[in-house]
């Protein structure tokens, strides 16, 4: 039988009919089926080649060949592609470390160049922009060119960025050569995650949860090794450090990344999940923009203990080695959250998992406000770090599935251009409210004003899709779990 799916001019042939039957159907006149859903996913799933096979016709005469799908392509959900997800965690590890030193260096940068809190922050911010613009860029070039382009331009970049840090005599070229830094660790970040939807189907979740855990990989152990490298060496041999070892370790990895992603892995079954879906009901751009917004309030909230949960133990008189003790316990419970989301918005979606984590996070923030005993702020670091960690994988997941895969790289790049602002708004305006008030207090009240927004952003997001056309929910498990598993 021919089996013509929408979104597709070309047609694929299954030779399987007892699964098949009837198949000519378009979106407009019916409803992809529950068989139809689990073999174009079962299939996209298997390992193997296209084989040629004779096609009898009524009149017992063989047609010419034509080649069925085995698979879609060799190496979707294979053991490479895991392997493959582990070298991307390990560079998105390392690359991390532009997000986390600066939280680590405030204090003693601040001093060495004798300026306000709020102006020590500069850097940070400038490497949130480069972050945000590079995201967007590096997306571009993963599209076109597939994702080693991009990370390699991100490797040098991290590693020019630094040694110029390193060498900078003033305040403003340091925070210059940060938003160099932000371009780097850019390359590490989105254009990894949207290359890891695109090796995986039934494990799509998981296995973008698992890449962006990297960057808490790295949150966990950059923090207290920099601290001590700063202690004994000083920020600036640190800097000059970090930019010629990490290159040289980013570039034993790149080899795993040669392989062009699957351009056709799973199309099929996309097309017809996406077709049954249920969905929010927006054009493409307007989901566009509303995630964007939702991604600004969310890391503005976000960024108050993350950028100053060290200089914030400093001002407490615990000192700035507890504070990135905490920093460091915040993200290591991050990974484990990164991860369970993944599990969770398989089962519930990404938007239902983005509202969760997102009023968890509201509720860690308040903690801080009612608690600043050093065994409280331990307890609510990882509490914070445990509620929001899956917040950011969420929008990689919503896009991978509202979005077209042949533009995943872009539109991630943008939606996370919005969250780096967001964290790069929210480190300046935590540091302008520490300067106009003594205390961070203020800085909290901000993040939980910008939280609620986030929250009411996701919750009207899940309600418009629940008022929109109804998934046929059997199918959807059979396609995501290629016919065999359960919700």
């Amino acid at each position: 039988m021919i089996f013509e799916p929408w979104l597709q001019s070309r047609k694929t042939q299954f030779e399987k009919r007892p699964l098949l039957v009837g198949a000519r159907s378009s979106y407009a006149r019916e409803r992809p089926t529950l068989r139809q859903i689990g073999v174009a996913r079962t299939r996209a799933a298997w390992q193997g080649k296209r084989e040629r096979t004779p096609i009898k016709r009524s009149g017992g005469e063989n047609a010419h060949s034509m080649p069925i799908f085995r698979t879609v392509h060799a190496g979707v959900e294979t053991p490479y592609a895991w392997l493959r997800l582990t070298a991307a965690v390990v560079l998105s590890s390392i690359g991390s470390v532009g997000t986390w030193s600066v939280p680590v260096v405030l204090a003693p940068v601040q001093a060495a160049f004798g300026v306000a809190r709020g102006d020590a922050s500069l850097p940070f911010t400038l490497a949130m922009i480069g972050f945000a613009l590079g995201g967007v860029v590096m997306g571009k070039l993963t599209d076109r060119f597939g994702v080693l382009a991009p990370v390699l331009c991100g490797v040098s970049a991290l590693g020019t960025g630094y040694i110029a840090a390193g060498f900078a005599p003033n305040l403003i070229l340091f925070a210059l050569a940060h938003l160099l830094i932000g371009v780097g660790t850019s390359a590490t970040f989105g254009p990894l995650m949207a290359d890891a939807s695109q090796w995986f189907t039934r494990h799509r979740g998981i296995a973008v949860a698992i890449v962006s855990s990297g960057n808490y990989i790295g949150g966990a152990i950059w923090p207290p090794l920099l601290q001590h490298l700063v202690t004994a060496e000083g920020w600036r041999a640190t800097h000059i450090g970090i930019g010629a070892l990490c290159p040289l370790l980013m570039l034993l990895f790149l080899p795993m990344l040669r392989r062009r992603a699957p351009s056709d892995g799973g199309a099929v079954a996309d097309a017809l999940i996406a077709a049954a879906q249920r969905g929010p009901e927006l054009s493409a751009n307007a989901l566009q923009a509303v995630l964007c917004v939702a991604g600004v309030a969310c890391c503005v909230a976000m960024a108050m203990p993350q950028v100053h949960i060290v200089a914030y133990c400093g001002d407490l008189g615990y000192g700035v080695a507890r504070g990135a003790e905490m920093l460091s316990l915040m993200l290591g419970f991050g990974i484990f959250s990164r991860i369970g989301s993944g599990f969770v918005a398989d089962r519930i979606g990404g938007v239902a998992t983005l509202v969760l984590g997102s009023a968890l996070q509201g509720v860690a923030l308040l903690l801080y406000l009612l608690f600043d005993g050093l065994a409280s702020l331990y307890v609510v670091s990882a509490l914070f770090g445990l509620f929001q960690g899956g917040i950011v994988p969420m929008y990689a997941i919503i896009v991978r599935q509202y979005f077209s895969p042949q533009e995943a790289g872009t539109r991630l790049g943008i939606v996370l251009m919005a969250t780096l602002f967001g964290m790069a708004l929210g480190g300046w305006m935590s540091s302008a409210l520490f300067d106009m008030t003594g205390s961070y207090r203020a800085a909290f009240v901000n993040g939980l004003i910008w939280n609620l927004l986030n929250v009411s952003i996701a919750l009207w997001l899940l309600m418009r899709a629940a008022s929109g056309r109804r998934a046929d929910e059997a199918a959807l498990v059979f396609a995501r779990h290629g016919g065999n598993g359960r919700r």
